[in-house]
């Protein structure tokens, strides 16, 4: 009992003591410069998960600077002339910056399309291409044909639904349409041949963002150009490549020189990837340094906290307190405030985060809700250290070695 009760006079006299050394100001000075410091780098690595799913996550749909759909420049000296050689498109495949490539194959035959619906009325030409699967961005079962098959699947750029919604549609008082919608509706596809006209029946299964043109499965196309072609054979005019980044200075280049042009939009995009890459390595390279210059300002403070006191400690030791009790007691002064400083940083994250996904769920960009197990591994990393630090200052001005 009476040991008891020493323990807890003593516990009270160090508490006095530590107080009167810490001071006000400069214990809040510790606790704002630790807590900055975790905002910064528990906020680094949470943009850093976001980052990295919405740009590379197989969920994500926006991968369309990855994929670049190259053609030559039309100018007055090449109208008519604009198809690319077997050679052009090989030297074009050896180069660095591709990593994969595939030729758009156009349709040497007339197509014709009209609605078989009375609600809206249309017939109009049109044209065919195709593309290797492994270059589309739309994935769907009906996306299949064979010769026995009276039906055409076809993939149409997202940019045509978005013309005739808030163009054509508006401008002849026609109703506006859905990708459902768009997707229920087949139409009456007129092939014209030397021996007539041939019907098929379509049906738009897919919207890209990836290809402006009107797809068709790749083993139509080379059915269709075949029976319907006239024997014509008709090179190539587009390709599409794969690349790591679509910014890079030696495919810019590259197009120049050989007078190829692509979608500046995608390239665009990719140099905002670079600048948001730029940005999330450097709010990092802050986070650390300022969560270095915040452990150095921390074990200052309980350095010259305990030196402060350090004459007085010493009197109690001699008078026969235990310097491991010393110990216990200071831990349990300084790591509850590390506990509530980074407990409080993560609340603080996770509100951003929540709000953050909701803003970005309305503009179709979706993100994860809670926090990413990286933070939190990040943040009971950092404790860690923490408690580290806070033991090796404790233990070297108590002058406890193990």
């Amino acid at each position: 009992m009476e040991k008891g009760w020493d323990e807890v006079m003593l516990n009270q006299l160090l508490k006095k003591l530590i107080r009167a050394s810490a001071g006000r100001v400069r214990s809040i000075t510790a606790v704002i410069g630790l807590f900055i410091a975790m905002m910064l780098i528990l906020a680094a690595v949470q943009i850093q998960s976001n980052y990295q799913q919405i740009l590379y996550s197989k969920t994500s749909q926006d991968s369309i600077a990855d994929f670049l759909v190259i053609n030559k420049t039309v100018t007055n000296n090449n109208i008519g002339e604009t198809s690319l050689s077997a050679a052009e498109i090989n030297d074009l495949k050896q180069q660095p910056f591709v990593e994969k490539i595939g030729t758009l194959t156009p349709s040497r035959f007339r197509v014709g399309v009209q609605s078989i619906s009375k609600r809206i009325p249309f017939y109009t030409d049109f044209f065919f291409e195709s593309v290797p699967d492994e270059f589309l961005d739309v994935n769907t079962p009906d996306w299949q044909w064979n010769e026995t098959s009276n039906f055409i699947p076809m993939i149409i750029p997202n940019m045509f639904l978005d013309m005739y919604n808030f163009g054509y549609a508006q401008s002849q008082h026609l109703p506006q349409l859905s990708q459902d919608l768009v997707k229920a509706l087949p139409v009456q596809i007129d092939i014209q041949t030397p021996a007539g006209v041939v019907n098929y029946y379509g049906k738009v299964v897919g919207f890209s963002d990836r290809i402006s043109s009107v797809l068709v499965p790749q083993p139509f196309m080379d059915w269709a150009n075949t029976k319907f072609g006239g024997g014509e054979n008709i090179q190539p005019s587009r390709v599409i490549i794969q690349t790591k980044n679509a910014a890079d200075p030696q495919l810019t280049d590259y197009l120049a020189k050989h007078n190829l042009s692509t979608n500046t939009e995608k390239t665009r995009f990719e140099k905002y990837r670079s600048t948001i890459n730029f940005a999330v390595i450097t709010s990092w390279i802050i986070g650390i340094a300022m969560f270095l210059f915040a452990i150095i300002v921390f074990t200052l403070f309980i350095e010259l906290t305990i030196a402060s006191a350090k004459e007085e400690i010493g009197l109690l030791i001699t008078l026969g307190a235990a310097p491991k009790q010393l110990q216990r007691f200071l831990r349990k002064q300084f790591l509850p405030s590390n506990i509530i400083t980074i407990l409080f940083a993560l609340l603080i994250i996770f509100g951003l985060q929540y709000w953050l996904q909701k803003n970005l769920a309305a503009q179709n960009i979706f993100i994860h809700r809670f926090l990413s197990p990286y933070t939190l591994i990040a943040a009971l990393i950092i404790l860690l250290l923490l408690i580290f630090v806070n033991n090796y200052s404790i233990k070297k001005y108590i002058g406890i070695n193990r």
